[in-house]
């Protein structure tokens, strides 16, 4: 199996034959996760850093009252978070959306490997900012568009991020994620996120079955969404 982080990573810098041999030695004995679960909750002390090699997770927080809002989603290759150790508590929870193969990396593993390779440790860096960048286009999807654009918008990145690390076959893709979900990312209800997925079935734009992605007019998604992928930095090099 082809190590996602590797391809990730290979995105945005020229890794040598040993930087490839130091990813893949993160991904050994990865473990098998059936069904969508919590790998760390807010409040506990996180000890490791999990790289997700199959399957997709998310990032959320969920207020006092039971409210949920999702502020990432995490596809194979990502890695939750390599500098996660420096903080005493996680202030949010990771979860999985699917069955998952994930592998447990401990804290002196990444500061080895990243002692040993300033190329993988620049690689890091610059897969932190794209994270960053994606918080930001986030911030900007929920407070000045509508439902409708946020959506595609999502779509479009989503895209994306699943063609970097090889998941897009044609133009379809995994996309295992419920309405209440999406409806949780994009500050929108259950019903409303509906109409805007049964909007977009309408017009030819996308087909979403069994929780699966297929977009057919991907020019006129970008159009709608205003979507530009330069902030993902895909085929960049350091």
């Amino acid at each position: 199996m082809t190590n996602p982080l590797t391809l990730k990573l290979s995105s945005f810098t020229d890794l040598s034959s040993d930087d490839r041999a130091r990813l893949d030695a993160l991904a050994r004995n990865p473990t098998r996760m059936r069904g969508t679960r919590d790998l760390i909750r807010e409040g506990d002390r996180p000890e490791h850093v999990f790289l997700l090699l199959e399957g997709w997770g998310y990032r959320y927080k969920v207020l006092p009252d039971g409210r949920r809002q999702i502020i990432a989603y995490l596809l194979p290759g990502d890695l939750c978070d390599p500098h996660v150790f420096i903080l005493g508590k996680m202030d949010h929870s990771l979860g999985l959306l699917s069955d998952a193969l994930v592998a447990t990396i401990s804290k002196d593993e990444i500061l080895d490997l990243t002692a040993r390779s300033a190329t993988i440790a620049r690689a890091l860096w610059w897969s932190t900012l794209v994270d960053e960048a994606v918080l930001r286009h986030w911030l900007v999807n929920i407070g000045q568009r509508d439902a409708y654009d946020r959506i595609a918008h999502l779509f479009c990145e989503l895209w994306a991020r699943a063609s970097q690390v090889g998941l897009v076959r044609g133009d379809s893709f995994d996309l295992p994620l419920t309405q209440e979900q999406l409806g949780d990312t994009m500050g929108l209800t259950s019903v409303h996120t509906n109409r805007v997925l049964q909007r977009m079935r309408g017009e030819n734009l996308i087909r979403l079955e069994s929780k699966r992605l297929t977009i057919l007019d991907m020019a006129e998604m970008r159009r709608a969404a205003q979507f530009d992928a330069e902030y993902l930095h895909l085929h960049r090099r350091a």
